[in-house]
């Protein structure tokens, strides 16, 4: 598939402080591509240069083929863009947000994503009084009203509620499925594991790992999550070791093991809660999730 982002040698200085340092991406059409890391690793610099609102210090950006920096009248009608702060006018409504958005890209006012966001009733209230949760929802429809190419999410979902947050990932996924390329920027890893199809973590600037969700937590070290909890708590002990197992600990009357190899894990607990006399009352396995990657990687980086 085409490239709808191309990023290349992309370095981001301000003053002596390097914050983003020569890296490189591709995200294809159609894709969910997240850029994952804690604060102050880049990301907000990266979309925001990819959004041209800021200049590179180094390297090549082209959005569907557009320069931001030297085309950002194109580039303006072909993006759409959720910052983390949107800049609203705090005496103006949804409904004349929706209106003058939508005539500055020339097309008609989109008020059924008003009603599709759960700001319907809110259409005529001005944008001070409204709760956080629900002017990130606005700033999203905006966002999308043009039907861009490119949408791009910074931190979408802080500040919502549950429902909220559930929508959005449905809206998320249904134009991912018209052909909208969505770059997510964001430090919570589950949301990036559960919608982007390919991710990249940033650290201090440089890329540490990119791939789909499943590989980057495929290529950790390999354990798994063993999550025990018995009638009698006969697993309490700190002195008990299990076959494979590389560290446990104990927390809310459940025994964690971390196995390299959960088969001959799970099988000597069980033999040893029968033994004892015990019951099990949940035994959960849990592999890696991009969190547990993303620990590990940054670990590394900072003990390296």
């Amino acid at each position: 598939m085409a490239a709808a982002v191309e990023v290349t040698d992309f370095r981001k200085v301000y003053g002596d402080f390097v914050a983003v340092d020569g890296i490189s991406f591709g995200v294809e059409t159609g894709q969910i591509f997240g850029l994952l890391g804690p604060n102050g690793a880049g990301k907000t610099s990266t979309l925001e240069s990819l959004e041209g609102l800021r200049s590179p210090s180094g390297g090549t950006l082209r959005v569907v083929g557009v320069d931001p920096v030297k085309e950002p009248g194109k580039l303006r009608d072909v993006i759409g863009v959720q910052l983390q702060s949107a800049g609203l006018p705090e005496t103006i409504t949804p409904t004349e947000a929706m209106r003058l958005f939508c005539a500055y890209h020339r097309v008609a006012p989109r008020i059924d994503l008003l009603d599709r966001l759960g700001l319907i009733d809110k259409a005529d209230t001005q944008y001070v009084e409204l709760s956080g949760g629900q002017q990130r929802r606005l700033v999203l429809a905006l966002a999308i009203a043009h039907d861009p190419q490119v949408l791009f999410l910074d931190e979408p979902t802080a500040g919502l509620d549950v429902p909220a947050r559930a929508e959005l990932h449905r809206l998320v996924g249904e134009l991912r499925v018209s052909g909208t390329t969505i770059i997510l920027a964001t430090h919570d890893m589950a949301e990036a594991e559960e919608i982007a199809d390919r991710v990249a973590i940033l650290l201090s600037g440089e890329i540490a790992a990119i791939g789909t969700p499943r590989d980057i937590t495929a290529a950790g070290a390999g354990v798994t999550k063993v999550s025990v909890r018995t009638e009698k708590g006969s697993l309490a002990a700190s002195d008990i070791t299990f076959p494979a197992v590389q560290r446990h600990h104990w927390e809310d009357d459940y025994a964690i093991y971390f196995s390299t190899d959960i088969g001959p894990t799970v099988g000597a607990i069980i033999r040893f809660v029968e033994t004892n006399r015990d019951g099990l009352v949940d035994l959960r396995v849990e592999r890696p999730s991009l969190e547990d990657r993303f620990l590990e990687i940054a670990n590394t980086a900072g003990t390296s």
